[in-house]
């Protein structure tokens, strides 16, 4: 099925590299304009410039944007409304890594991971919602993590944090539904992907990828870790009118970890 998604405005987070750039480049694959947002700016325009390359140009735009900052938003969402005329589809997809178990995790990293991870994505919705209820049907897409709804003993602030943007996703769908917008909003969940991510991982082990990635293969059933597309294609379908059903739900994308 091509053009999935044609005709769609979409806004994502986190779109320098990983996943991020993926679910730029799946969503414009499938017909949607996309404007990709990053920290890392030149990363942002990097991506945007493959995909205007692949696509043709006005396909993708970029900007630089602290996902944490609420004035960044306020520009982040009226550089939407301005180059691709409004904003059908919104992935918060901007995260960070959260050091420490209980003992060891900082206050300071403990509220950097909240500031990225959660803050980000209550700014995102609330600051779209407004130009989103002019471009329905929309679809609102948080990445959470499998780690927002399994446990682990090595990772309270990620754990945390991740479950706090897969209530939230909750609570933004029944708000929408209440509302009467046809504005779906649901959360994804990964296990490991190959991003750059297990890159640094490594590097700061002293391990080879290859070492790393077995040992994450081995707690997955299917025995290996997630390509960024397998995880760009569940965003695709939340974006798209397929989905339009589904809203205030968990999209698990973990390799049946969570069956366990």
């Amino acid at each position: 099925m091509a053009g999935r998604v044609a005709g769609k405005l979409a806004l994502v987070t986190g779109a320098a590299q990983g996943l991020g750039a993926a679910h730029c480049e799946v969503l414009a694959r499938e017909g949607a304009r996309v404007l990709c947002t990053d920290i890392n700016g030149e990363g942002a325009e990097a991506t945007a410039a493959a995909i205007n390359a692949e696509r043709g140009a006005g396909t993708a735009f970029s900007m630089r944007h602290d996902v944490t900052s609420a004035e960044d938003w306020d520009a982040a969402i009226a550089l939407a409304g301005d180059v691709l005329g409004g904003l059908s589809v919104l992935v918060n997809n901007a995260g960070v890594g959260v050091r420490g178990n209980i003992e060891t995790c900082t206050l300071e990293e403990w509220r950097r991971g909240f500031a990225i991870n959660v803050d980000s994505v209550f700014l995102g919705c609330q600051k779209a919602l407004p130009l989103m209820k002019d471009h329905q049907p929309g679809s609102i897409v948080n990445i959470s993590s499998i780690a927002g709804l399994i446990a682990s003993d090595t990772m309270p602030g990620y754990n945390a944090s991740k479950a706090a943007v897969w209530m939230l996703s909750k609570s933004i769908a029944l708000h929408c539904a209440k509302m009467g917008w046809n504005i779906r909003c649901n959360s994804v969940h990964p296990t490991f992907v190959d991003t750059p991510i297990l890159d640094g991982i490594a590097a700061g082990s002293g391990r080879e990828k290859s070492v790393i990635m077995d040992k994450l293969a081995r707690q997955i059933p299917l025995k290996r870790v997630g390509e960024p597309r397998e995880i760009a294609d569940g965003v695709l379908f939340l974006a798209s009118d397929e989905s339009s059903f589904m809203t205030g739900a968990e999209l698990k994308l973990d390799g049946g970890i969570s069956a366990m």
